[in-house]
């Protein structure tokens, strides 16, 4: 079974993603969290993104993986664990600028699509739905007003020492919203097949008791 979570910045997914691996005892695969370390690692080493050709070497020498279970699940860049890195604010305003490049787009799917090969997962990013992985059994859709998705991206923030005001998160959130719709490759968008679900008023567990419990109707199903 692939469960597939889409949506906006701030919506929800990864931490839903994470939580309902879990309790269903499947693989999580964070696919924003691939896009944030490929970031992490060009904006080391000075590499814009406009840079196919190094961002095109940078691809080929690096090497992802993810160890450990939900929700102790850690992403390792080289043998570097940069799960926390990987959320700091830099990272965090430029990751759409490098995820549109089609030369890093093409390389993690295709390496999206092999991690998640005959295994049952839950998958969160911007196209899982549409492209990674378009025959997913689920499909969700995850937004939330962007006040709230501000709030919930301060408090993000906070927890690793970073202070930044709601409206400046807000105005950062909507900028990223207008970068990733309309990107020319794999832009955001809701899968024809997917759930749509407002998170604005859900807490964490709500928003995982949703899906855990349209899964296990699923399964049920099946059987």
């Amino acid at each position: 079974m692939i469960i597939a979570i889409d949506g906006l910045a701030g919506s929800g997914k990864s931490s839903t993603a994470t939580k309902v691996a879990g309790v269903l005892n499947i693989v999580h695969l964070d696919t924003g969290a691939m896009y944030r370390a490929i970031t992490l690692k060009c904006l080391r080493k000075g590499i814009s993104f406009k840079d196919e050709n190094a961002l095109a070497l940078v691809m080929e020498q690096t090497e992802l993986s993810f160890t450990g279970s939900p929700p102790d699940t850690k992403l390792r860049m080289d043998g570097e664990n940069v799960s926390g890195a990987i959320r700091g604010d830099e990272v965090t305003k430029s990751v759409s600028d490098y995820c549109a490049a089609s030369v890093v787009r093409e390389k993690l799917v295709a390496l999206q699509r092999a991690m998640g090969k005959g295994k049952s997962l839950v998958c969160e990013g911007r196209d899982i739905g549409t492209v990674v992985f378009p025959d997913a059994d689920l499909k969700f859709f995850m937004i939330a007003s962007i006040e709230e998705r501000a709030r919930r991206r301060q408090k993000d923030f906070e927890m690793i020492g970073i202070k930044k005001n709601v409206d400046e998160l807000a105005a950062e959130i909507a900028e990223r919203d207008i970068k990733d719709s309309n990107r020319r490759l794999s832009p955001l968008r809701k899968a024809s097949d997917a759930e749509e679900l407002d998170t604005t008023a859900m807490t964490i567990d709500d928003q995982v008791q949703f899906i855990v419990n349209k899964a296990k109707a699923y399964t049920g199903a099946l059987r």
